[in-house]
């Protein structure tokens, strides 16, 4: 016999100020996305990191004097790590979003119900979680051979972290404005490599003749990698608390900028 009696309908699930289940599942996906690939997004940084220490090793050897006591290989290597963790970062984000847009499902981070800042806070997640694992598995591959003990480790954390939230904003803002790949290629060749190679990677800027190294103080990278440097070494070229503040206030501004884009629906809903 048929039972006519009503189903019992399930309650619709209820969402407070915070969508947490929602911000989680989508950070998740974001991580997830790249760990999939890990050979390519963990590694590869790493050997080409590694490649970099090679070469310089093997080009200057002993004949590069020490940089203010440090020598030459434990004064590159900071700088090698924040430029995977700025790279990574970066490419995270901005190709996260570029990749829904041209593929067309952008529908499945805009149809939920999730805020702008629900949105921001996982993209932003997923690129720092990369851009940070990517300086880790970097380092745990140089520190057997290079002594990278932190002298100052809120300077090592502070800018590691600042490096990887800046970038993976500039990321978001990037993988919105651009329109197809080659828009990202730009971006990556023509300002992230410039201003990261121009920012003291591979020298200490002291030693520029001017107007160089005032041009150099004008790089916002230039704080991020030698503060970053001034947490393993006890080092630096310019003033660190210059330089924390110089990435905190970026920082505050690209959170704004990004929280009104997305809000905006700029490229993405229109």
């Amino acid at each position: 016999m048929t039972d006519l009696r009503p189903a019992v309908m399930p309650e619709p699930r209820r969402i407070g100020a915070i969508n947490a289940l929602g911000l989680w599942t989508l950070y998740r996906k974001e991580v997830q996305r790249f760990l999939k690939v890990h050979v390519q997004t963990l590694l590869a940084p790493a050997v080409t990191t590694w490649l970099f220490i090679l070469v310089f090793s093997l080009a200057f050897g002993d004949r590069r004097p020490a940089v203010e006591g440090v020598p030459f290989v434990e004064f590159l290597a900071p700088g090698l790590i924040l430029m995977g963790i700025l790279n990574n970062a970066f490419a995270n984000s901005s190709s996260s979003i570029l990749v829904s847009k041209v593929q067309g499902n952008t529908v499945d981070f805009l149809m939920p119900p999730l805020s702008p800042g629900e949105l921001l806070t996982a993209f932003i997640g997923g690129a720092v979680t990369r851009g940070l694992l990517v300086g880790l598995v970097t380092a745990i591959a140089m520190v057997f051979f290079i002594d990278l003990t932190p002298d100052v480790p809120w300077a090592m954390a502070y800018f590691g972290l600042g490096a990887a939230l800046m970038l993976g904003m500039v990321g978001v803002i990037g993988g919105i404005w651009a329109e197809k790949f080659d828009h990202m290629s730009a971006v990556t060749n023509f300002i992230i490599m410039p201003l990261t190679f121009l920012s003291g990677t591979f020298y200490s800027v002291s030693i520029l003749p001017e107007p160089f190294q005032t041009l150099s103080h004008w790089n916002p990278f230039f704080y991020m990698i030698d503060g970053f440097r001034y947490g393993f070494t006890g080092h630096a070229d310019g003033n660190v608390l210059v330089g924390v503040v110089v990435v905190g206030a970026i920082n505050l501004v690209l959170l704004a900028a990004c929280y009104l884009v997305l809000r905006s629906g700029w490229r993405l809903k229109t």
